[in-house]
């Protein structure tokens, strides 16, 4: 490295949006450069345990997404979310950033996606430092060639879809979310003095770069992408120690291991982990269980074939694996997809409409399209895709996708080239 950069990066308090922001700021951190991170508190010891200063959200500048569980499916449960998970805080997430920048010379600033108070900043009359995002999940992007964020449809190709696509839009944005649009542009008003001149879902197409941690084989193709936008695919962190294994990992050895896990925001095991254990009881595989912190007790007495864990690290997991059973979050969907694993997944809250169906949609594994599956469908599923071959081979299709990708080195080489061209422009600062 040549030349020492200060990085200002912002993550919302969500464990699957730390975890992809944090990789990224630990590597550019690891480069020698400077790197600050805002985030909630409960994220203060492992930003600190990165070597990473740790600024604080202001109270009204976060929601914590671990004490409050998003609302059930549909787009009116999606309008409350955006409007209370992520337009709420925008306006003390954009007095923090300010207040970061100007503490100090900021050559770039890192954010995921959900953070809004990042637009404000971007789309606000302060000339700012160029403003790099992070999908953290899947692209939301308006587009010709997709029905809305959330809907949960897949695309399809002519005409008639593209008068589909045109009219769910139309209805989406000056219907079903004209509040939370209403909301954002007022914010983005008030306190930045800048007009968001689009939908509130499209801000980001205005930063520096758009970098989606995903591979195009797992994204919707769409003729009208912005310029702005690179897939990078996922972001990993370090390598996991070998000795960070439970007891019982000598027991996966040469047999068939299905890993079900039910995340760590909407982990009620009731709803996947304990319809799965039930439905593989008898067959002659290991059923692998995460928990994310929820008490395994709720499962009462467990099969002699099911082995349970709070948490067990994917790096060293996933080659054991054969399938995955999934609510479909981002990160741990991309975890298995980078070993080539094929899946199975079930779930509708959160971002889980697009994730489950992009899975359909790319082949890589069986949709339930359900939040609390039976465990029959779960036993089908499993069933299925130990049986199908095509699973299989489209997941290792896009574990060598993922290979190939740019991937975290390639991520920190542009935001480096994007902080470096700023900071030796004659303007010291961009403003739109």
């Amino acid at each position: 490295m040549t030349e020492r950069l200060s990085v200002l990066v912002a993550a919302h308090v969500a464990d699957g949006h730390m975890a992809p922001t944090l990789a990224i700021a630990r590597h550019l951190a690891d480069q020698g450069h400077r790197v600050r991170f805002l985030t909630g508190e409960r994220f203060a010891p492992v930003v600190r345990a990165a070597g990473i200063e740790y600024l604080p959200w202001p109270a009204d500048g976060q929601v914590d997404h671990q004490a409050l569980r998003a609302d059930a499916g549909g787009m009116a449960a999606m309008a409350a979310n955006v409007e209370r998970l992520f337009i709420a805080p925008a306006a003390g997430q954009y007095r923090a950033l300010v207040e970061a920048i100007d503490a100090e010379q900021t050559d770039v600033v890192v954010t995921e996606y959900t953070v809004v108070g990042a637009a404000c900043l971007t789309w606000g009359a302060m000339p700012h430092p160029p403003v790099v995002v992070c999908g953290i999940l899947p692209l939301g992007l308006s587009s010709r060639d997709t029905a809305p964020w959330g809907m949960g449809i897949l695309p399809r190709t002519g005409e008639v879809a593209r008068l589909r696509n045109r009219a769910l839009n139309w209805l989406t944005q000056h219907v079903v979310l004209r509040r939370p649009q209403r909301l954002a542009v007022e914010t983005i008003r008030e306190v930045a003095g800048g007009e968001l001149t689009g939908f509130c879902f499209d801000w980001a197409t205005r930063s520096a770069l758009y970098a989606q941690l995903t591979v195009p084989g797992f994204e919707y193709p769409r003729s009208d992408l912005s310029p702005t936008v690179r897939f990078v695919g996922p972001l990993f962190g370090p390598p996991t120690r070998a000795t960070a294994v439970p007891s019982w990992w000598g027991d996966l050895e040469g047999r068939t291991v299905v890993l079900v896990s039910q995340g760590t925001v909407a982990n009620e095991l009731s709803e996947l982990v304990e319809p799965t254990v039930r439905a593989l009881a008898d067959r002659d595989l290991i059923v692998v269980a995460t928990t994310g912190g929820a008490d395994v007790g709720t499962l009462g007495p467990l099969p002699a074939n099911v082995r349970v864990a709070d948490f067990v690290p994917y790096d060293l997991l996933m080659p054991q694996v054969d399938v995955f059973v999934s609510n479909g979050g981002y990160g741990g969907l991309h975890y298995a997809l980078a070993h080539g694993v094929p899946l199975v997944v079930s779930g509708v809250t959160e971002d889980k409409a697009e994730t489950t169906r992009r899975v359909e949609w790319s082949g890589t594994g069986v949709n339930l399209g359900v939040q609390r599956p039976t465990s029959a469908a779960v036993g089908d599923a499993v069933d299925r895709v130990l049986s199908t071959p095509s699973f299989r081979i489209r997941a290792e299709e896009l574990q060598t996708e993922i290979a190939a990708s740019p991937g975290i080195d390639g991520l920190a080489e542009m935001i480096s080239e994007i902080a470096r061209t700023h900071r030796h422009r004659p303007e010291s600062v961009v403003g739109e």
